[in-house]
């Protein structure tokens, strides 16, 4: 299916890596231009660009700590003056400390509430100018599933990304007139995005959450943020959609 991503310009946090450079990856082969944004992880990003660029795309890694709203507001200017325009964003820039609830610290909440709850806020706000005049815009926000059922361990990001799913819905209602839409994807465990070492020492436990009996690879995420971001997904919006090998059915 052709995804007619030809022309726009995508925004991506967090590109460098795992699904976010998978989702580079993919709105790049159906013809977007992407801005590979990244915070420290600079060579990866290069390495993003460089196989964007190998395969016939356009691509330019942007240096921003999404959690800084001038670092923010910078970058996504500079990428619509760079590409002339800006039609999707992606917000998929996180982190998530995993600890028990009562051991946890409020530098530890500050962290994660900041760069997963505010800055999905930062770049939606950033960018939503530039998304109106787009004419059909796509803002697409990934969380856990833990921001929908829970999980021990994981109370401060369940809390930010359930946020955030609060701040799509909003903004599918508010910018839907202008053609914008938002929504979520919400994943299970994605195998790469985790220590190795953690995730070999616990997969027979943790693959027993999932009825698929396997844990999630960025290609399986990748493609419905493509769809979502293409024409095909214009009349999607305010969705929570759950990519989890049935972690959760609700």
């Amino acid at each position: 299916m052709d995804m007619k991503l030809k022309g726009k310009v995508a925004l991506v946090t967090g590109a460098a890596r795992d699904v976010g450079r998978e989702i580079a990856l993919s709105l790049a082969a159906e013809g977007a231009a992407v801005a590979v944004n990244y915070r420290g992880s600079k060579d990866e990003a290069a390495n993003v660009v460089a196989a964007i660029e190998a395969a016939g795309g356009k691509a330019i890694a942007y240096q921003a700590d999404v959690a800084d709203y001038g670092a923010v507001t910078k970058m996504v200017d500079s990428v619509a003056k760079d590409f002339g325009r800006l039609d999707i964003v992606v917000n998929n820039a996180g982190v998530a400390l995993r600890n028990r609830f009562v051991e946890t610290r409020p530098e530890e909440w500050e962290k994660q509430i900041n760069i997963c709850l505010y800055g999905a806020i930062h770049v939606s706000k950033a960018a939503a100018p530039y998304l109106e005049k787009s004419g059909d815009g796509r803002i697409i926000a990934m969380v856990g599933d833990s921001s929908r059922v829970g999980e021990s361990g994981l109370a401060i990001v369940a809390a930010a990304r359930a946020g955030v799913i609060g701040l799509m819905k909003s903004l599918a209602r508010e910018f839907g007139r202008f053609g914008t839409t938002a929504n979520t994807i919400s994943l299970g465990l994605i195998e790469t995005a985790h220590d190795r070492a953690w995730v070999d020492a616990n997969r027979e436990k943790l693959t027993k959450f999932y009825p698929l009996r396997r844990l999630g690879q960025p290609h399986d995420i990748a493609p419905m943020v493509t769809m979502l971001a293409s024409p095909h997904g214009g009349w999607i919006t305010g969705q929570v959609i759950s990519i989890s090998g049935g972690f959760s059915m609700v």
